[in-house]
């Protein structure tokens, strides 16, 4: 690609548009919010152009294009129904070292008009190098219905912040984390503004009566795409990231690039860190003013240990916030097109994991009209299943056994109750879901495999 995406200031300069018509009116409107002062020149101009000279917003040269035209002119824009003419105004350009854009013609471009999408001064300008306009037209209207309206505003406040912290601020590694840590914060003219405290607080060794906050963050069952925004958010601004073992790397590389990042996570039983470790880890970076995010894999609320970390958290005074994630269960569920409840079949649901407390006894509760999912249900599912068989499940409840749901690798099983302890050991995380609701899913899965073998 030899095009350099740059965007120019025209305040003030001189430009030239030769042709009058449609197209030379598109491209009018476009040049005239830049300041441009602007020149047409068109033997004949359509109603609006005229209206625009007789409004001193544009000068109209009514005649043909001449060569000397192009004298004194920073750019100029060729939009004659005449390839002769609209070649001539680029040669001419060409040889006086003026940028130049002959409309619909690529080669003889200098430069292509993009389709741009505008927040105050925030502008995303989208370009296919001539290719096909219309595309960057789709893509300015997606991205355009995705953009919140109040950004304009925003980064207007923003930049005026940033001004007086670079005004302020010595350089250095800790101003430059700290602009980009305002980059993805609420900013409001206030002086209790949160950001703005955070801005201009004493140095941190310095005060210990205020303290950062602490977010104990749902980061879904591992596809980026199925991070919340407010996730995604708070991830790509957190000072420091202290994350499951099961939260994936291209979740963690959408921090930014000065966070710390710490695994304070388990696998297969072994902790890099006891749970005391982690909470006084939240504690002791909130009261040092940094935004930390307690990373989980799924949703914070369901067996993450946020019981423990909220009343230690409560305990310091630490101010904390808990973000919703997707859990794993409703990926799993997705995975094997299932539903978790089901009017004929499957009234409530019962979230259980294979891992407890030891004070706690094993088990779900003994209801065979509910689905049940178990977390962390272990390599080995015999015991289980003969304590389900033992409850009175039937042999033949059907169970599903979902790996790294969501992930490129996801693996999915399917067996009856009494089968169940002969399942090869699958890929962490995984997790089961059981009961009737799936029962559709698991004979179709039994349908396919025994297709298959026939083929075969």
């Amino acid at each position: 690609m030899n095009l350099l995406p740059i965007f120019l200031k025209l305040d003030d300069r001189r430009g030239l548009v030769v042709g009058a018509g449609t197209v030379a009116l598109e491209k009018i409107h476009s040049l005239l919010t830049t300041g441009l002062h602007l020149r047409v020149v068109a033997p004949i101009a359509g109603s609006e152009i005229r209206q625009l000279a007789m409004d001193d917003k544009i000068e109209w040269i009514q005649r043909p294009f001449e060569i000397a035209d192009l004298d004194g002119n920073f750019l100029v824009i060729a939009a004659t129904n005449s390839p002769e003419v609209n070649a001539a105004v680029y040669l001419g350009a060409f040889e006086r070292g003026i940028l130049s854009n002959s409309v619909d013609d690529p080669p003889h471009c200098d430069f292509y008009f993009s389709s741009v999408v505008s927040r105050g001064k925030l502008q995303i300008a989208i370009s296919t190098a001539g290719e096909s306009p219309a595309f960057a037209q789709r893509l300015r209207r997606e991205i355009d219905e995705q953009l919140p309206a109040d950004l304009g505003p925003w980064l207007e406040d923003l930049g005026k912040l940033r001004r007086q912290i670079l005004s302020t601020h010595p350089p250095g590694e800790a101003r430059k984390a700290l602009l980009h840590r305002l980059a993805h914060r609420e900013i409001c003219d206030s002086a209790t503004c949160p950001s703005r405290q955070m801005a201009f607080a004493p140095e941190r060794d310095q005060s210990a009566n205020s303290s950062g906050k602490v977010y104990l963050v749902g980061a879904g069952p591992g596809d980026p795409d199925l991070l919340t925004v407010k996730a995604l958010r708070l991830i790509q601004s957190a000072d420091l990231i202290l994350h499951d073992d099961l939260v994936p790397q291209a979740i963690l590389e959408l921090a930014q690039p000065a966070a710390e990042i710490i695994n304070v996570g388990k696998r297969c039983g072994v902790k890099n860190i006891t749970q005391e470790q982690v909470n006084a880890l939240m504690v002791e970076n909130a009261l040092a003013h940094l935004t930390v995010v307690r990373l989980k894999s799924g949703d914070p609320l369901i067996f993450g240990r946020a019981a423990e970390e909220i009343a230690a958290l409560t305990e310091a005074d630490i101010p904390f916030e808990i973000v919703p994630g997707v859990s794993a269960a409703f990926a799993a569920a997705a995975a094997i097109g299932c539903p978790l409840t089901s009017r004929n079949s499957a009234s409530s649901v019962i979230f259980s994991t294979g891992h407890h407390a030891q004070s706690q006894p094993d088990g779900p509760p003994s209801l065979e009209d509910s689905t049940r999912v178990v977390y962390m249900p272990g390599r080995d599912l015999r015991a289980l299943a003969q304590q389900w068989l033992g409850e009175g499940l039937p042999a033949d409840f059907p169970c599903a056994i979902v790996s790294r749901a969501a992930q490129p690798d996801q693996q999915i099983l399917f067996s009856s109750l009494a089968d169940l302890g002969d399942v090869a050991p699958a890929l962490a995380p995984s997790l089961l879901i059981a009961g009737w609701a799936i029962q559709e899913s698991c004979a179709a899965f039994q349908a396919a495999e025994i297709e298959d073998s026939v083929t075969a």
